[in-house]
């Protein structure tokens, strides 16, 4: 083995310790050391249109996920399988003998970067301490925008708030019903609640001669709709099965499933009775909810295991 062979085994194999290494610090939280997922991103942004933005210089601390290739290395981009070595240290090798690379390919949006083709010359270059690369750069275009060094869950988190920071002053619906603590635990759903409102206010609009106002509509949705079915939620502790939910993820879901057993039967079902269905369904033991859990770890890790040359 030459010199430059042995200095490029060595570097990755550096960079594949701190990875695993990093997998393991995160053991109880792994999303805190995952590449994000572009196509996450995106779903959740929504972004209205893209511009070309050409050749730039980028931070490379700003590069914080992936299109296609989230699964290979972790959130620094340190490589997480030994089957990108070869890749890997070929551009290990261009960087030890001062070859000039071609410029990587991003995708701008809220901020921060995302690799559409160039994820190894990143990784190479975070395991080496540069901190800016040549990178050709397409901006997708949103309101919304995200913090470096944020796992994907701190991430939705600022994509939710935004949500409601929007939804309650468009509709000025914590004035409307005092009611400020509209929260959901994933993004999209402010809009969910704003078609309700608007469906709920064209039924009622159907038997008057006078349209009625948004600010009534708002009002007498969230007296007659959301909160009789937030009282059969707490009546029937649905709560307890779901505790990373919102109560109002909670009514977003119920609601949904309600009308869907509507349209099954072609018959009206009682509330109660689907919230007694739901607890039924979903009342696991905890023993065999964390049975379930450990199973799904073990045949994920067998599964990685099996891939690998």
């Amino acid at each position: 083995m030459s010199m430059t062979s042995s200095q490029t085994d060595e570097d990755f194999n550096k960079a594949h310790n701190k990875a695993l290494f990093n997998e393991i610090q995160h053991f109880l939280n792994p999303d805190e050391a995952t590449l994000i997922s572009f196509s996450d991103i995106k779903k959740m942004l929504k972004p209205k249109n893209e511009v070309y933005k050409g050749m730039m210089v980028v931070p490379i601390n700003q590069i914080v996920g992936s299109e296609g290739r989230y699964h290979d290395f972790d959130n620094r981009f340190f490589p997480k399988s030994m089957h990108l070595k070869s890749r890997w240290e070929h551009i290990d090798m261009a960087h030890i003998k001062d070859i000039n690379l071609p410029p990587i390919s991003l995708y701008e949006l809220g901020g921060l970067y995302f690799v559409r083709d160039g994820n190894h010359r990143v990784s190479v270059a975070r395991a080496k301490g540069i901190e800016f690369i040549d990178a050709d750069v397409v901006s997708l275009q949103s309101e919304i925008h995200l913090k470096p060094g944020d796992n994907l869950a701190k991430m939705t988190r600022q994509v939710i708030n935004y949500e409601k920071r929007v939804f309650y002053a468009e509709t000025n619906f914590g004035d409307i019903t005092d009611y400020w603590v509209l929260d959901f635990s994933v993004p999209g759903q402010y809009d969910v609640i704003y078609n309700h409102i608007l469906t709920h206010k064209y039924y009622i609009n159907m038997n008057k001669s006078d349209e009625i106002s948004m600010e009534t509509a708002i009002l007498s949705w969230f007296n007659t709709v959301y909160l009789p079915v937030i009282k059969v939620i707490d009546r029937h502790h649905i709560m307890r099965l779901f505790r990373k939910r919102t109560k109002a993820d909670m009514y977003v879901w119920v609601i949904k499933y309600w009308d869907e057993l509507k349209q099954k039967f072609n018959e009206d079902i009682p509330l109660d009775t689907v919230a007694d269905y739901l607890n039924h369904k979903y009342r696991l033991p905890l023993l065999r909810r964390l049975r379930n859990k450990i199973e799904q770890i073990i045949l994920k890790k067998g599964t990685e295991n099996n891939s690998e040359p």
